[in-house]
């Protein structure tokens, strides 16, 4: 029986069961970082009181409640879809301890949010068989999910060879699907909306539970990127212009769906927001994905939303660890 030891593993990337059995020495600091910020994040959605914002919700004109109806419609379902793919496109593939702890608290934070949705549902006078059935029912929202099943199909169904090239751009374009797209793209669009509300000085609470989510995602975020980066240095096979071409056109094909998406979220408008306002935000989140990744921006446009970097800028979030998320924290709530 052979293993090999953390001093010889040469990539990120393994299968092995013996594998990643020690956590010291740390190879990918970052990862671990990102674990132990993780842990000091940890919060519970009923910390919130969401009950306080039944009057603001029961006063919302009619387009107001089906923005956020909307959301928690695509929002519910998708957080579990996050963890079927790194339970089944992730985690197996990785072998590097410190990389798996991450992976298991974030899985641990997918179903937070899952909870924290529920308890939204569970709160507002909305009802959840329709939110249910509009994931399948509304063609621009099924769109999006069929885009990721797609990617995580082959994860699910075979087991990926990744010492093959065609095997690790499996595994390149599964996160990318996820916490490039999925995450870091389409999720920061619906945050930006459930934020808006807070703008005009409703929803207070419901707004401070999306900003604990937010802050969680934008670790995800980091994590993800810095694992493709990591992915595609240690593989230089996986350095070609066609790949290259492939992951900007799934970024391009995403952006299409979530502007449609939004256009139903929004059909008429809301109050300081409109599909178009929404949609130039999405092309800004884009961009910046794409930059991350090593590209250029393609669409060149400015954040409409600069309201947002109050609490939650997409630069800072991304800024490779540079700045450190303090908003709450587990160490430091009990020592206050």
């Amino acid at each position: 029986m052979t293993s090999t030891t953390p001093e010889t593993r040469s990539s990120i990337l393994g299968t092995g069961i013996e594998d990643a059995l020690l956590l010291k020495p740390i190879r990918y600091q970052w990862s671990y970082d990102l674990y132990n910020q993780a842990v000091a994040n940890t919060w519970f959605p009923h910390e919130i009181q969401l009950g306080e914002d039944l009057g603001d919700f029961e006063r919302m004109t009619d387009e107001e409640r089906h923005a956020v109806t909307f959301l928690m419609s695509y929002f519910n379902p998708n957080e579990l879809l996050v963890n079927k793919a790194l339970a089944f496109g992730v985690y197996p593939y990785v072998g590097a301890a410190e990389a798996h702890l991450y992976l298991a608290k974030q899985m641990w934070e997918e179903a937070n949010h899952c909870m924290a949705f529920e308890y939204v549902l569970e709160t507002f006078p909305i009802d959840r068989a329709e939110a249910y059935a509009a994931h399948v029912d509304i063609p621009s929202m099924a769109a999006k999910e069929e885009f990721e099943v797609r990617y995580i199909q082959r994860m699910a169904e075979q087991t990926l060879d990744i010492s093959t090239t065609e095997g690790k751009r499996d595994f390149v374009r599964n996160l990318v699907a996820y916490n490039v797209v999925l995450e870091g793209i389409w999720f920061y669009s619906g945050f930006m909306v459930a934020l808006s509300f807070r703008q005009r000085n409703l929803l207070r609470n419901f707004g401070s539970l999306i900003d604990w989510i937010v802050r969680d995602e934008s670790l995800h975020l980091k994590f993800g990127m810095n694992l493709i980066l990591t992915v595609l240095e240690e593989n230089p096979d996986l350095q070609t212009q066609e790949f290259a071409e492939e992951i900007q056109q799934m970024i391009f094909d995403a952006v299409e769906m979530e502007e449609q998406y939004n256009r139903d979220l929004l059909p008429r408008g809301i109050l300081g927001l409109n599909a178009d306002y929404i949609n130039t935000y999405v092309r800004y989140l884009a961009d910046r994905r794409l930059e991350e990744l090593g590209f250029g921006a393609h669409w060149g446009v400015s954040n409409p939303a600069k309201w947002m970097a109050t609490a939650n800028d997409t630069l800072e979030l991304v800024n490779f660890f540079e700045s450190i998320n303090t908003s709450y924290e587990v160490d430091a709530q009990a020592g206050s």
